[in-house]
Protein backbone atom coordinates (compact mmCIF):
# COMPACT_ATOMS: atom_id res chain seq x y z
CA UNK A 1 0.00 0.00 0.00
CA UNK A 2 1.57 2.78 -0.95
CA UNK A 3 0.69 6.49 0.31
CA UNK A 4 1.06 10.28 -0.78
CA UNK A 5 0.89 12.91 1.60
CA UNK A 6 0.01 16.89 0.53
CA UNK A 7 -0.30 19.72 3.45
CA UNK A 8 -0.45 23.60 3.25
CA UNK A 9 -0.07 25.49 6.55
CA UNK A 10 -3.45 23.74 7.23
CA UNK A 11 -4.36 20.86 5.51
CA UNK A 12 -2.98 17.84 4.66
CA UNK A 13 -3.46 15.00 2.13
CA UNK A 14 -2.63 11.51 2.71
CA UNK A 15 -3.19 8.75 -0.31
CA UNK A 16 -2.82 4.64 -0.04
CA UNK A 17 -3.20 3.10 -3.28
CA UNK A 18 -6.78 3.43 -3.15
CA UNK A 19 -7.40 6.13 -1.63
CA UNK A 20 -6.84 9.60 -1.91
CA UNK A 21 -6.72 11.67 1.74
CA UNK A 22 -6.92 15.59 2.55
CA UNK A 23 -5.70 15.94 6.39
CA UNK A 24 -8.20 19.26 7.68
CA UNK A 25 -10.67 19.54 10.56
CA UNK A 26 -13.95 18.20 10.09
CA UNK A 27 -17.01 19.07 12.26
CA UNK A 28 -18.64 15.74 13.26
CA UNK A 29 -22.29 16.71 13.00
CA UNK A 30 -24.40 16.01 16.10
CA UNK A 31 -27.30 18.08 15.32
CA UNK A 32 -29.38 18.89 18.87
CA UNK A 33 -28.55 16.02 20.36
CA UNK A 34 -28.96 13.48 17.11
CA UNK A 35 -26.09 12.81 14.89
CA UNK A 36 -26.74 13.37 11.12
CA UNK A 37 -24.90 11.76 7.83
CA UNK A 38 -23.05 14.31 6.35
CA UNK A 39 -22.35 15.17 2.77
CA UNK A 40 -19.02 14.10 2.07
CA UNK A 41 -16.77 17.66 2.41
CA UNK A 42 -14.34 18.98 -0.15
CA UNK A 43 -15.32 16.52 -2.21
CA UNK A 44 -18.94 17.26 -2.76
CA UNK A 45 -21.04 20.24 -2.86
CA UNK A 46 -22.29 22.05 0.42
CA UNK A 47 -26.03 21.18 1.30
CA UNK A 48 -27.90 24.02 0.31
CA UNK A 49 -30.45 23.54 3.19
CA UNK A 50 -29.54 25.02 6.78
CA UNK A 51 -26.03 24.34 7.60
CA UNK A 52 -27.05 22.87 10.82
CA UNK A 53 -27.78 20.42 8.73
CA UNK A 54 -26.84 17.66 6.16
CA UNK A 55 -28.33 15.51 3.48
CA UNK A 56 -28.42 11.96 3.91
CA UNK A 57 -26.48 11.30 0.35
CA UNK A 58 -25.41 13.38 -2.13
CA UNK A 59 -26.57 13.12 -6.02
CA UNK A 60 -25.54 9.31 -7.02
CA UNK A 61 -23.42 11.43 -9.79
CA UNK A 62 -20.98 12.80 -7.09
CA UNK A 63 -19.90 9.61 -5.38
CA UNK A 64 -17.80 9.04 -8.49
CA UNK A 65 -15.49 12.35 -7.89
CA UNK A 66 -12.30 10.01 -6.64
CA UNK A 67 -12.76 7.07 -9.74
CA UNK A 68 -10.78 5.54 -10.75
CA UNK A 69 -8.83 5.60 -6.92
CA UNK A 70 -11.98 4.36 -5.27
CA UNK A 71 -15.14 3.85 -7.35
CA UNK A 72 -18.28 5.58 -7.44
CA UNK A 73 -20.20 2.13 -6.20
CA UNK A 74 -18.02 1.79 -3.08
CA UNK A 75 -18.27 5.53 -1.69
CA UNK A 76 -21.76 4.75 -2.31
CA UNK A 77 -22.48 2.03 -0.14
CA UNK A 78 -19.76 3.11 2.51
CA UNK A 79 -21.02 6.47 2.77
CA UNK A 80 -24.53 6.33 2.56
CA UNK A 81 -25.23 2.25 3.91
CA UNK A 82 -22.65 1.96 6.39
CA UNK A 83 -22.17 5.24 8.03
CA UNK A 84 -25.99 5.60 7.72
CA UNK A 85 -26.11 2.45 9.84
CA UNK A 86 -23.54 4.20 12.77
CA UNK A 87 -25.84 7.15 12.91
CA UNK A 88 -29.20 5.51 12.79
CA UNK A 89 -28.04 2.78 15.75
CA UNK A 90 -26.26 5.86 17.65
CA UNK A 91 -29.45 7.82 17.58
CA UNK A 92 -31.26 5.13 18.78
CA UNK A 93 -29.38 3.72 21.46
CA UNK A 94 -29.24 7.41 22.84
CA UNK A 95 -32.82 7.20 23.26
CA UNK A 96 -32.94 4.21 24.73
CA UNK A 97 -30.42 5.60 26.64
CA UNK A 98 -32.13 8.99 27.87
CA UNK A 99 -35.06 6.58 29.13
CA UNK A 100 -33.25 3.96 31.56
CA UNK A 101 -31.44 7.47 32.70
CA UNK A 102 -34.93 8.30 32.98
CA UNK A 103 -36.08 5.24 34.54
CA UNK A 104 -33.30 5.46 37.07
CA UNK A 105 -31.67 1.67 35.83
CA UNK A 106 -27.87 1.95 36.21
CA UNK A 107 -27.78 -1.61 34.89
CA UNK A 108 -29.63 -0.27 31.37
CA UNK A 109 -27.43 3.05 31.13
CA UNK A 110 -24.01 0.49 31.55
CA UNK A 111 -25.54 -2.18 28.92
CA UNK A 112 -25.72 0.52 26.21
CA UNK A 113 -22.49 2.22 26.77
CA UNK A 114 -20.78 -0.04 24.35
CA UNK A 115 -23.42 0.18 21.71
CA UNK A 116 -23.35 4.26 21.76
CA UNK A 117 -19.16 3.91 22.01
CA UNK A 118 -18.78 2.07 18.74
CA UNK A 119 -21.49 3.60 17.02
CA UNK A 120 -21.13 6.92 17.57
CA UNK A 121 -17.20 6.56 17.36
CA UNK A 122 -17.97 5.24 13.66
CA UNK A 123 -20.04 8.38 12.93
CA UNK A 124 -16.97 10.15 14.38
CA UNK A 125 -14.34 8.29 12.40
CA UNK A 126 -16.09 8.20 9.26
CA UNK A 127 -17.14 11.95 9.57
CA UNK A 128 -13.47 12.54 9.53
CA UNK A 129 -12.57 10.26 6.96
CA UNK A 130 -14.61 11.78 4.85
CA UNK A 131 -12.89 14.85 5.08
CA UNK A 132 -9.95 13.51 4.38
CA UNK A 133 -10.52 12.74 0.93
CA UNK A 134 -10.29 14.98 -2.23
CA UNK A 135 -9.29 13.95 -5.75
CA UNK A 136 -6.57 15.45 -7.61
CA UNK A 137 -8.36 18.29 -8.98
CA UNK A 138 -8.86 19.70 -5.40
CA UNK A 139 -5.13 18.95 -4.12
CA UNK A 140 -5.41 15.61 -3.37
CA UNK A 141 -2.21 13.43 -3.49
CA UNK A 142 0.11 16.19 -3.17
CA UNK A 143 3.19 15.61 -1.36
CA UNK A 144 3.18 17.50 2.24
CA UNK A 145 5.25 20.99 2.88
CA UNK A 146 5.06 23.16 5.60
CA UNK A 147 5.10 21.99 9.14
CA UNK A 148 3.14 19.02 8.78
CA UNK A 149 6.66 17.98 6.21
CA UNK A 150 9.08 18.90 8.83
CA UNK A 151 7.64 17.09 11.27
CA UNK A 152 7.22 13.78 8.66
CA UNK A 153 10.81 13.96 8.12
CA UNK A 154 11.78 14.40 11.95
CA UNK A 155 9.87 11.53 13.01
CA UNK A 156 10.35 9.40 9.88
CA UNK A 157 12.64 10.36 7.93
CA UNK A 158 10.24 11.37 4.93
CA UNK A 159 7.13 10.28 3.48
CA UNK A 160 8.45 6.70 2.20
CA UNK A 161 9.21 6.32 6.18
CA UNK A 162 5.89 7.16 7.28
CA UNK A 163 4.21 5.07 4.58
CA UNK A 164 6.09 1.78 5.54
CA UNK A 165 5.21 2.53 9.09
CA UNK A 166 1.32 3.14 8.19
CA UNK A 167 1.30 0.35 6.22
CA UNK A 168 3.08 -1.87 8.83
CA UNK A 169 0.22 -1.25 11.61
CA UNK A 170 -2.21 -1.73 9.20
CA UNK A 171 -1.05 -4.74 8.39
CA UNK A 172 -1.54 -5.50 11.54
CA UNK A 173 -4.92 -4.96 12.68
CA UNK A 174 -7.58 -8.12 12.74
CA UNK A 175 -10.64 -7.59 11.81
CA UNK A 176 -12.04 -4.13 11.95
CA UNK A 177 -9.80 -1.19 12.90
CA UNK A 178 -8.05 2.17 12.18
CA UNK A 179 -4.72 3.69 11.56
CA UNK A 180 -4.25 7.28 12.66
CA UNK A 181 -1.52 9.87 12.04
CA UNK A 182 -2.25 11.62 15.35
CA UNK A 183 -0.31 14.61 17.39
CA UNK A 184 0.37 14.13 21.06
CA UNK A 185 -0.93 17.55 22.11
CA UNK A 186 0.98 17.21 25.23
CA UNK A 187 4.72 16.60 23.43
CA UNK A 188 3.58 17.94 20.01
CA UNK A 189 5.19 15.02 18.14
CA UNK A 190 3.15 13.21 15.78
CA UNK A 191 3.18 9.05 15.43
CA UNK A 192 0.81 6.38 13.95
CA UNK A 193 -1.74 4.42 16.32
CA UNK A 194 -3.93 2.05 15.58
CA UNK A 195 -7.45 1.62 17.22
CA UNK A 196 -9.73 -1.57 16.91
CA UNK A 197 -13.30 -1.54 15.59
CA UNK A 198 -14.53 1.64 15.78
CA UNK A 199 -12.90 3.18 19.00
CA UNK A 200 -12.31 6.84 18.20
CA UNK A 201 -8.98 8.81 18.60
CA UNK A 202 -9.54 11.04 21.82
CA UNK A 203 -7.72 12.16 25.29
CA UNK A 204 -4.35 13.43 24.71
CA UNK A 205 -4.29 12.76 20.68
CA UNK A 206 -5.99 14.83 18.29
CA UNK A 207 -6.34 12.98 14.72
CA UNK A 208 -4.88 14.34 12.01
CA UNK A 209 -5.86 11.19 9.20
CA UNK A 210 -7.49 8.28 9.55
CA UNK A 211 -7.57 4.68 7.38
CA UNK A 212 -10.41 2.61 7.57
CA UNK A 213 -9.04 -0.82 7.62
CA UNK A 214 -12.44 -2.71 6.61
CA UNK A 215 -12.58 -3.63 2.67
CA UNK A 216 -15.58 -1.76 1.96
CA UNK A 217 -13.34 1.65 2.15
CA UNK A 218 -11.04 1.17 -0.40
Amino acid sequence: MSMLLRTSTARATLRNASTISKIGPASVPFTRGKATLPDLPCTYPTSSRNPQWFSLTPHIDDYGALEPAISGQIMELHHSKHHQTYVTSYNNATEQLASATASESPTAQITLQPLINFHGGGHINHSLFWENLAPKNSGGGEPPSGKLGKAIDQAYGGLDGLTKVMNAKLAGIQGSGWAWLVKDTETGAIGVRTYANQDPVVGQFKPLLGIDAWEHAY
